[in-house]
C-alpha cells in the first residue's frame, strides 16, 4: 500500500501543476470575458469536445487496460486493432457534430432572445476549430492508457500538463489579435502537442507497434461490449457537466446562467479531479493484475483503504471550500469583468455542488473496481437511474422556486443516490466492504475530528474576515491546515500518524 500511495503521490503532483494551468485558463477567461455571451460560447464550444476525450477517451482507455492484461489477448494485435477502433470512432464522432453543428447550436440557444447572431456566429466558429481536437484527444487517452499498462503513469500526467500549459499560453497569446476565436485555434494546436508527446513516450518503450488492423475477433467484441457501457457508467461527472450546462440555457434562467455553473462547477471539480486522476490513474492497471491473478484479499483491501483515504481527504477540503466559498471566488476570479456581483451570483451555487465532491470522487473510484470485475453493467444501471432520471427530475422540480442552484442540488441529490447503490450492491455480489479488516471504532474515529475541523473552519471564515481578501484566505488556509493535521493526530487516525511518520523519518534521514 505504500508504494501504491508514493505513485499516487508522484502522479497527483504532476496533475496538480496540469490542472492549476488547466485552472489559470478558465481564470483568464473569467478576466477577459466574465459573465459575457462571449465567455458563455468558450464554454458551450469546448463542451463537445471535453466531453468526448473524457467520456469516450475514457471509456476505451480503461476497456483497453482490461483487455490488453488478460491471458488469453494477443496483445501485438490487439493494440492494432484497438487502434484503429479508437481512430475511427474519433473521425467519426467529430464528422457527425461538424455536419449538425449549426442545428445543434441554433437549438441550444433557441430560447434564448439576448442571444445576438453574432454570438451564435462566434458559437458555431470555435466549434469547427475545436471539434478536430477530439480525434486527437481521444487517441491521447488511448495512448496514456497503454503508457499506463506498462507502468509509465508520468508520462500520461505530463501530456496533460504540455496540452494545459500549451492550451493557455497559445490562448492568451492570440487573444489579443483574434479574440476569442483564440480559444479554438488553441484547443486544436495544443492537442496536436499533446498526442505527439505521447507518441514520442510509446516509441521509446520499445513495445508493440502501432498501426491498423481491421480484423475482427471475440477481443474486439469483448472490447466494444466494455466500452459502451463505461461510457454512460464512467463519465458520470462530464455527462453531469454537460446536463448542467444544457439545462441552464433550456430551463431558461437567464443571461450568464451557463458562466454561473461553469465557474461554480470548476471551482469543485479541481480537488476531486486532481485526486481522482491520479488515484485512477494508477489503479486501475494494478487492479486488471490483481483480478487476473485472482487477488480477491489485496482487491478488498484496497477498496476499503482506498475509501477511508478518500474520504480523510474530501470531506476535510469540502468543508474549507464550503465555508470559504465566497472567498475563494473572490482570490480566484474576482479580476477584470469579473464583478462582485459575479461572485455573489456564483457562491451559494458553488457550495451546493461542494456538498457532492465526495460522492462524485467516490463513485468515480468504486466503478474502477466494477471494471475490474468485469461488471460494466450494473454502474450503468446506477448511472442511468441517477444523472438522467433522479438528477433532471429534481432539477425540474425545484427549478420554478431556486432558480439555478436547482442544477446543483440534482447533482448532489443523484450522487449521494449513486454511491449508496453503488457501496450496497459493491458489498452483496462480490463482498467489497467499508471498513474491511477495521474494527467500528476505528471506522467511527475519523467522525469527532471531521465535526470539529468543521467548527474551526466556521469560525474563522465568519469572525476571521479581512478587508483584503488574500489575507482573508491566507489565515483562513492556515488554520485549516494546522487544524486538520493537529486534530486528526489528536483522536490518532492512523493513515495521518503513518503518513507524518514517512514524512519525519525523510526529514531526518536528510539531516
Amino acid at each position: 500500500m505504500n508504494k501504491f500511495l508514493k505513485i499516487v503521490g508522484a502522479v497527483a503532483v504532476i496533475n496538480i501543476v496540469a490542472r492549476l494551468f488547466g485552472f489559470f485558463r478558465e481564470m483568464v477567461i473569467g478576466y477577459q470575458y466574465g459573465f459575457s455571451h462571449a465567455a458563455d460560447s468558450i464554454f458551450t464550444a469546448y463542451l463537445i469536445p471535453n466531453f468526448l476525450y473524457l467520456v469516450v477517451g475514457g471509456a476505451f482507455t480503461t476497456a483497453v487496460i482490461s483487455i490488453y492484461n488478460r491471458k488469453s489477448t494477443n496483445q501485438g494485435e490487439f493494440v492494432k486493432q484497438s487502434f484503429t477502433i479508437v481512430l475511427s470512432s474519433g473521425i467519426i464522432m467529430t464528422a457527425i457534430v461538424l455536419i449538425f453543428t449549426d442545428p445543434v447550436i441554433n437549438y441550444i440557444f433557441r430560447d434564448n432572445t439576448d442571444i445576438t447572431p453574432a454570438t451564435i456566429e462566434l458559437t458555431k466558429y470555435l466549434l469547427y476549430w475545436m471539434m478536430p481536437s477530439s480525434i486527437f484527444l481521444i487517441l491521447a487517452s488511448w495512448y496514456s492508457g497503454l503508457l499506463n499498462v506498462h507502468n509509465k503513469f508520468h508520462l500520461s500526467s505530463f501530456a496533460i500538463l504540455i496540452y494545459n500549459v500549451a492550451f493557455l499560453v497559445i490562448a492568451v497569446g492570440l487573444s489579443f489579435i483574434i479574440g476569442p476565436i483564440a480559444y479554438g485555434v488553441s484547443a486544436f494546436v495544443s492537442s496536436i502537442i499533446m498526442i505527439y508527446f505521447l507518441i514520442m513516450g510509446y516509441r521509446k518503450l520499445d513495445t508493440y507497434p502501432i498501426g491498423l488492423s481491421f480484423a475482427r475477433n471475440a477481443t474486439t467484441k469483448d472490447l466494444w461490449i466494455m466500452v459502451v457501457p463505461i461510457m454512460i457508467g464512467g463519465g458520470t461527472i462530464q455527462i453531469y457537466a454537460m446536463l448542467q450546462r444544457f439545462f441552464a440555457q433550456f430551463l431558461g434562467f437567464g443571461d450568464s446562467a451557463i458562466s454561473i455553473v461553469n465557474y461554480a462547477s470548476r471551482l469543485t471539480q479541481f480537488p476531486q479531479t486532481i485526486l481522482i486522476t491520479a488515484v485512477t490513474t494508477v489503479i486501475y492497471p494494478i487492479l486488471s493484475k490483481k483480478e487476473a491473478d485472482d487477488d480477491h484479499e489485496s482487491i478488498k483491501s484496497l477498496y476499503s483503504k482506498g475509501l477511508r483515504y478518500l474520504l480523510l481527504l474530501m470531506v476535510p477540503v469540502s468543508i474549507f471550500a464550503y465555508f470559504y466559498a465566497e472567498n475563494i471566488i473572490q482570490v480566484i476570479f474576482e479580476y477584470g469583468n469579473f464583478t462582485q456581483e459575479g461572485t455573489t451570483l456564483t457562491t451559494p451555487v458553488m457550495q451546493i455542488f461542494v456538498l457532492s465532491m465526495f460522492f462524485l470522487a467516490a463513485n468515480t473510484y468504486i466503478t474502477r473496481f466494477y471494471y475490474a470485475k468485469g461488471d460494466s453493467l450494473a454502474p450503468v444501471i446506477f448511472s442511468i437511474v441517477n444523472v438522467f432520471v433522479i438528477n433532471i427530475a429534481v432539477m425540474y422540480i425545484l427549478a420554478p422556486s431556486i432558480g439555478v442552484n436547482s442544477i446543483a442540488w440534482g447533482t448532489l441529490i443523484s450522487s449521494i443516490a449513486n454511491a449508496l447503490m453503488l457501496v450496497g450492491y459493491a458489498h452483496f455480489k462480490y463482498g467489497l466492504k467499508i471498513g474491511s479488516g477495521q474494527s467500528l471504532k476505528d471506522s467511527l474515529k475519523p467522525i469527532i475530528p471531521l465535526l470539529l475541523i468543521g467548527c474551526v473552519t466556521y469560525l474563522s471564515s465568519t469572525y476571521l474576515v479581512f478587508d483584503y481578501k488574500w489575507v482573508t484566505f491566507i489565515v483562513g488556509v492556515t488554520i485549516f491546515g494546522i487544524s486538520t493535521i493537529s486534530l486528526f493526530m489528536l483522536f490518532k487516525i492512523k493513515e495521518v500518524e503513518e503518513y507524518m511518520n514517512v514524512i519525519k523519518k525523510k526529514f531526518f534521514n536528510n539531516k
